[in-house]
């Protein structure tokens, strides 16, 4: 592979190569590596951003196989305009050219484009806003989809309509996201994305905000009926290891009853992977809490192609700085270093460097880069840079990513202070019994915990309140309490952020160990002032050894 003549990454000739190599380095790479030749050469607008190459065999062999299935069985059908017109559900205008344009070949559409090209969208918007019966909407839609694949520039003929006839171009395409047909709102959904992405108009913010909205529910509802439909199928097989012919007959033919619309989750990851490339777009998703969403679904159980379509969406949003300094706050670090140790797919772990990449990169302020730096340290993704760089990679960007990643890291932790790793610690909500947990950790650093309005703390309180797990919620209990020892205001302030009620319910938890730490948490926090008793004991100490002395009996000379 050669590198490209304006910057460091390898960007045409990976390309070409993607082209003719193997299902593994799939289409998908593709969108990638386009995205890194528009983006490493500084040109963030529309068309430098969305790819150049036929997204019709991209989507065929990845993201959408089963809305492209579907479409090749529904083109088979032909559809009766002739009734249609006689039932007076179309005008003979609209009759006229959608006969003239149905099942011609792209050169004669072209033609017919060219002399009737208002008259196109006009016909294709009353066919969608007229037409009720399933089977002709999808015909519909296949056709207008077709129409855009084969020449992106005719999105704009929907945009002149509109402007011309003062009606929204998004209007009759937004209505059928309600239709109950899953191959309808999905195949509706990929069309506005193309309209949205490839044209030179962007979408209005309230369309964008209730398209995207929709993607975001879309994408939850279907992972939250498979995870269920999943559940349903584990808990089939668990009952059947006694009758192993029940469970012969469950992994042969699982139950088609189970899975219902959910089939299109990759279809709608992939309109937020075209979507999520353009800069306003990405802000207008994360202003409808689609990040939390996406990592929601990561940090469940989906298969590996899901995966490397979400984590492609948020290696998207980090090529924007801002998004890139905040997006920890939604632990992407440790949900993706997670996926990264168990990962066996190529793919994955390569969009998955290109993130953690792009979180050290893209951050304007060095002070965030290091804290995502430690927070990969935290997350043992140091570990995992060791074994991959004995593996052997055919590409080159991921050869590069591992050996800035391991630079990157084994840097930060020379630097890394015990109270830097604490923060991140903390931060990330994986508590665990590290080293940073000791009393002299917190002699020296208790008083720190007050910085930025009692972040830290804060964080600590509400583990205890939302954790679920047992060792999270021991080490929350034992740092509450040693703040409350080291810092001579602690009570005060963990009362008044509402950490003494919470360590005083884990009393009662069913775990020991989190019972035990709360015990020992709610003793510190009995205690007035620990100086003072310190001082005390001292005191106690003292006195009672002169004492000691006073009462011995004089030896005789």
């Amino acid at each position: 592979m050669g590198k490209c003549k304006n910057c460091s990454r390898n960007c045409i000739n990976i390309i070409l190569c993607l082209c003719i190599s193997s299902n593994e380095r799939d289409t998908d790479h593709l969108n990638m590596a386009n995205t890194q030749v528009s983006m490493a050469h500084g040109e963030p607008s529309i068309k430098a951003i969305i790819p150049s190459l036929n997204e019709e065999k991209i989507d065929m062999l990845a993201a959408t196989s089963v809305l492209q299935q579907q479409a090749a069985d529904i083109r088979q059908q032909k559809v009766n305009w002739q009734s249609y017109l006689q039932s007076q559900m179309i005008s003979q205008e609209d009759y006229n050219f959608i006969v003239a344009f149905d099942g011609q070949d792209n050169h004669k559409r072209e033609a017919l484009l060219k002399n009737h090209r208002l008259q196109c969208a006009k016909t294709f918007l009353n066919l969608l806003g007229h037409v009720s019966k399933d089977q002709t909407l999808q015909y519909i839609l296949i056709m207008t989809d077709d129409m855009l694949q084969e020449n992106h520039c005719r999105v704009e003929i929907f945009h002149e309509y509109a402007s011309k006839s003062r009606e929204s171009v998004w209007g009759p395409f937004l209505n059928l996201l309600n239709r109950q047909d899953g191959f309808i709102t999905n195949m509706t959904s990929r069309i506005i994305a193309k309209i949205a992405c490839w044209s030179h108009q962007p979408m209005e913010r309230s369309d964008l905000h209730f398209y995207l909205t929709w993607l975001k529910d879309q994408l939850k509802t279907q992972y939250d009926a498979l995870a269920a439909a999943q559940l349903h199928v584990d808990s089939l097989k668990a009952v059947s290891e006694t009758y192993t012919e029940v469970s012969s007959s469950i992994d042969e033919q699982p139950s088609p009853k189970l899975i219902t619309n959910n089939e299109y989750i990759q279809s709608v990851a992939r309109c937020l992977q075209m979507m999520l490339r353009i800069d306003e777009y990405r802000f207008a998703f994360v202003s409808v809490d689609g990040i939390s969403t996406l990592l929601s679904v990561l940090s469940g159980r989906v298969n590996f192609q899901v995966q490397y379509q979400l984590i492609f969406c948020i290696w998207v949003l980090t090529f924007n700085s801002l998004l890139a300094e905040k997006m920890n706050k939604f632990n992407v670090i440790p949900i993706l270093a997670d996926i990264l140790s168990d990962s066996v797919k190529e793919k994955v772990t390569r969009i998955i460097l290109a993130v953690f990449r792009n979180l050290i990169e893209k951050p304007e302020d060095s002070q965030v880069a290091k804290e995502h730096c430690i927070a990969m340290v935290q997350c043992k993704v140091l570990k995992q840079l060791t074994i991959l760089e004995q593996r052997k990679f055919d590409d080159e960007d991921v050869i590069a990513d591992v050996e800035y990643l391991m630079d990157r890291l084994q840097a930060s932790v020379q630097d890394l202070s015990s109270f830097d790793e604490y923060a991140t610690e903390v931060k990330s909500g994986r508590l665990e019994w590290s080293p940073v947990h000791k009393s002299k950790f917190w002699r020296e650093n208790a008083q720190r915990l007050n910085e930025k309005n009692y972040e830290l703390l804060r964080i600590l309180i509400h583990l205890l309140e939302t954790s679920k797990d047992p060792l999270v919620l021991s080490v929350a209990s034992f740092d509450i309490g040693e703040y409350v020892r080291h810092y001579p205001r602690g009570k005060n302030v963990i009362e008044q952020l509402g950490g003494k009620q919470l360590v005083m319910q884990l009393l009662a938890h069913e775990d020991p160990n989190v019972r035990y730490e709360a015990l020992l948490a709610v003793q510190k926090l009995m205690v007035h002032n620990w100086e003072y008793l310190g001082r005390q004991l001292e005191k106690d100490q003292t006195g009672t050894n002169a004492g000691a002395s006073s009462a011995q009996v004089p030896t005789k000379a």
